[in-house]
């Protein structure tokens, strides 16, 4: 088997090329560096090919692409915000450059897995939220990703493209990046509590979301790599459980021990309100379970920045 990761070398697609590798399989990862690093692939194998290239080149993709039975499309600019400040730049990557892998992948017979997300259900009218509830996307970032999803729908019907697309839910765990300043909470908030910094809640702290492990996730990539059926379809993946946003922040602060306070910011737009996954068709169809708790995934986060921070 051999399998391209887009966006190989960023928090999830590492542990996706890693985990790929791991089963002996051929691997190119091809990551522009614009948020990835090559430090996320430390210790990979010599089966495991990086390569620096974006998915906006066509020849970089077209050459990436050549003789690989599945692609792992993860490149994207994955923030919200950073949508809703620039539409036009996040869409070119996030759609322009989803094309052209879909393009390459046709031509050259690779089946496809790709990383959507829950942010397309926007504000979802009731939870757990299926597969089958309307779409009401609150951002560009949500819409580009339900956008790709449609054009996999589409390259099903006119080539034949097999596909799947995994709406992830809130996706954390080692490697994510907390400086951003449109880094995802989980991280921000572990390495603040590790300085006994304020832990920044924007809006109430009401709000909930669906965690999921970083390595739960991985492994569903892969499992949806090797479900054998066609066509083009998409599954949630997630825990199937919801927290709080005021909760996580005290379960933190709990768990590293820390004297950390928690304040409160203005919420930030285009976010939803809640989410949690109905797990049942990822279970159905790739016998997909989240098997991390919040807690040890929690944990194990904590021991990989607590060993980031010792070393610098």
């Amino acid at each position: 088997m051999k399998a391209l990761v887009t966006g190989g070398a960023g928090f999830i697609g590492s542990h996706v090329a890693l985990g790929a590798a791991a089963k002996g399989w051929q691997v190119v990862v091809l990551d522009d560096l614009s948020s990835g690093s090559p430090s996320n692939l430390t210790g990979a194998p010599s089966h495991l090919e990086m390569r620096v290239g974006s998915v906006c080149d066509p020849e970089a993709v077209r050459s990436a692409v050549e003789g690989c039975d599945v692609v792992f499309h993860l490149a994207a600019i994955a923030s919200v915000q950073r949508s809703v400040e620039d539409p036009v730049g996040t869409g070119r990557v996030n759609v322009e450059g989803m094309v052209r892998v879909l393009e390459a992948a046709t031509r050259a017979g690779s089946r496809v897995v790709f990383s959507s997300s829950s942010a397309v259900y926007g504000d979802a009218d009731a939870l757990p939220v299926s597969e089958s509830a309307r779409p009401l996307p609150c951002s560009p970032y949500a819409v580009h990703k339900l956008c790709g999803e449609m054009y996999l729908q589409a390259f099903w019907s006119t080539g034949g493209l097999i596909s799947r697309s995994l709406r992830y839910f809130n996706v954390y765990g080692p490697r994510q990046d907390p400086q951003s300043e449109y880094a995802a909470v989980i991280p921000k908030f572990v390495t603040r509590a590790i300085r006994g910094e304020p832990l920044v809640i924007f809006g109430d702290g009401g709000q909930t979301r669906d965690f999921v492990f970083v390595e739960d996730v991985a492994r569903a990539n892969l499992l949806a790599a090797e479900q054998g059926s066609g066509g083009s379809f998409v599954l949630n993946i997630g825990s199937g459980v919801s927290l709080s946003v005021l909760d996580l922040a005290k379960k933190v602060i709990e768990i590293a021990e820390s004297n950390s306070q928690i304040v409160f910011e203005p919420p930030r737009p285009g976010e939803v309100r809640d989410s949690r996954a109905d797990t049942a068709l990822a279970h159905a169809q790739l016998g997909f379970d989240s098997s991390t708790p919040l807690e040890e995934g929690l944990r194990r986060t904590l021991e990989y920045w607590r060993d980031r921070e010792s070393c610098q």
